[in-house]
């Protein structure tokens, strides 16, 4: 079976040049194949992300230009805005499944501005990966959402995580571990969804039902 092929989606204020970004891109090249991509406000060195429509049309334009890659499957994978993005291109394209590192549910953090339809929408088995201090993302609301969503989802719940998955310092010296170890989980975590959900190694399910890939690795989710 070929790794997978990542095409790695950068938040608002998170170009492809930002350090977390890169350092993400690193860890999931030790799984895959990793294609970055930015969007064209920030190409063009402005602040305020551009419409809805324009933020999709440049994804799938990313998409399209590594579509003929010998590569395994392709997982569209974001940071925050990125993988909301990467959500509603999937209605539009096939591509294996959904990784989110921090999905901004709440618009602004105000929880009455849900970006919940997409989800509701979406079909292809997709990954959460929460912090428990993330604003954007209250881990209830999350779960009421997931709920009702026909797709195959799943979350991997980070103890402490903000919305970039930073763990504070008094909580990772408390546990005894490092951001880095942290991440490594995080990334074990990716692994296992995907091995789940696109080499066939289990019938695929629809709903919150889905067995929580964080379960076989003794952490926390919510289901």
């Amino acid at each position: 079976m070929q790794p997978p092929l990542f095409l790695l989606a950068p938040g608002a204020g998170a170009p492809s040049s930002h350090p977390w970004m890169r350092h993400w891109a690193e860890l999931l090249n030790t799984v895959g194949s990793v294609h970055n991509m930015d969007y064209g406000y920030a190409v063009e060195g402005r602040r305020r992300p551009d419409p809805l429509l324009q933020l999709v049309t440049a994804h799938r334009a990313a998409l399209a230009a590594i579509r003929n890659e010998d590569a395994g499957s392709i997982v569209l994978i974001g940071k925050s805005m990125g993988s909301r993005v990467g959500c509603h291109v999937s209605l539009e394209e096939n591509v294996s499944a959904l990784v989110c590192l921090g999905y901004p549910l709440c618009g602004g953090g105000d929880a009455a501005k849900l970006r919940d339809k997409v989800l509701r929408e979406i079909r292809t088995a997709i990954l959460f990966i929460q912090g428990t201090r993330d604003p954007l993302c209250p881990l209830e609301l999350l779960a009421k959402v997931r709920a009702q969503m026909a797709a195959p989802n799943e979350l991997y719940v980070v103890e402490g995580g903000d919305h970039s998955l930073a763990v504070t310092k008094r909580q990772l010296t408390a546990a005894g571990e490092t951001q880095d170890e942290v991440d490594a989980r995080i990334l074990e975590v990716i692994g296992v969804f995907l091995r789940r959900h696109t080499e066939g190694d289990t019938p695929r399910r629809s709903r919150a039902a889905t067995a929580d890939v964080a379960t076989a690795l003794g952490r926390r989710s919510d289901t």
